[in-house]
């Protein structure tokens, strides 16, 4: 068995390559994601909005640049398949640091309101 590290659509798997005798390939069986890029980073100053838990973005409730007030539903982040609303903290125009389809760790910033 041979590993290697595959990137395909920004994200990363580990796979297992079997040699086969004769020359013949063996399928190649992919695991889960190893790593993702980290997301670009939200503008300095504003409120930080991140992440309470490991999970992936599913929908980003509102549009770049909006105006939101505090308690909107900014982003929809769906962790241990349940859906989760994270809600803007404070009044003002979100600037996000995800996009949908991002799968994200703890902490991580989702988006900065000033």
């Amino acid at each position: 068995m041979r590993k290697f590290n595959i990137s395909v659509n920004g994200k990363t798997y580990a796979v297992e390559v079997e040699e086969a005798e004769g020359g013949a390939s063996a399928p190649v069986v992919a695991a889960a994601p190893v790593a993702q890029a980290p997301a670009p980073a939200a503008p300095a100053g504003g409120t930080a909005v991140n992440s309470p838990m490991p999970g992936l973005v599913l929908k980003l409730a509102v549009a770049n640049g909006s105006t939101v007030k505090k308690g909107d539903k900014i982003v929809v982040l769906e962790a241990m398949k349940m859906e989760n609303d994270i809600v803007a903290p404070v009044a003002g125009v979100v600037t996000f640091a995800v996009k949908q389809g991002d799968n994200v760790e703890t902490g991580a910033r989702l988006a900065s309101i000033n």
